[in-house]
């Protein structure tokens, strides 16, 4: 547990090190893509090393996982599938290296109309989703970790943003709000999304060895 515990703070906190007071002389050093790809390998291959540790780490029961809990973590993930495929399908000018985007729209569009950044809320909610259904202290750490790296990094971007984009990025958020609304994204995402959710549960047992508890349920 305790590799976990200390590849996930490093997982979290190199983040933030590497998109703030690193980023800059990272920057001056490597060059913008040079530190985009130094940024990938060492996120990636903290994540592998943090993944590595939680598929190790014993398994501490926190709370019994009740049928309603297991039905209500599906739900999440159907609509973190959807709010993922949402957020790649229409301008999303939170996403690195997409403030370009701002030009191309006058209003939010897709799942940019229920959040601004639905890709860090698929994330966190994936995150909620797994920690009340396995409900193991493990979870709570791994899962934990990438949820809160997802909101606090969503709210540290749009102050990035606010502050080297300015007036454009602005009056795009205040058209859009940081907690999800509920708000119709449109048929292609909704679809799209269902459909991704739908392979997620289908191949989870095949991947990660564990199934999603859902046919349990159902059959």
């Amino acid at each position: 547990m305790t590799e976990l515990v200390i590849a996930m703070a490093l997982f979290v906190g190199s983040h933030f090190l590497m998109s703030h007071p690193l980023r800059a002389p990272m920057v001056g050093a490597l060059g913008e893509k040079g530190f985009l790809g130094v940024y990938s390998l060492v996120s990636l291959a903290l994540l592998i090393w943090a993944a590595l540790a939680y598929g190790g780490a014993p398994d501490q029961q926190l709370w019994f996982v009740y049928f309603w809990v297991v039905i209500a973590g599906h739900v999440l993930m159907l609509l973190a599938s959807i709010l993922y495929v949402g957020s790649v399908l229409k301008p999303n000018p939170a996403l690195v290296g997409a403030q370009g985007s701002l030009a191309k729209i006058s209003e939010p569009q897709g799942a940019m109309r229920i959040t601004r950044h639905p890709m860090m809320w698929s994330f966190a909610l994936w995150a909620i989703a797994h920690i009340a259904m396995n409900g193991t202290f493990s979870t709570l750490v791994f899962a934990g970790g990438i949820g809160f790296l997802a909101l606090a990094g969503a709210r540290a971007q749009d102050a990035k943003k606010a502050r080297l984009i300015g007036a454009a990025w602005t009056a795009y958020a205040a058209k859009t709000s940081f907690w999800p609304r509920l708000r119709w994204p449109g048929l292609t995402p909704v679809i799209a999304g269902t459909v991704l959710y739908a392979v997620l549960v289908a191949a989870h047992p095949y991947v990660f060895g564990v199934t999603t508890r859902l046919w349990e349920f159902i059959l």
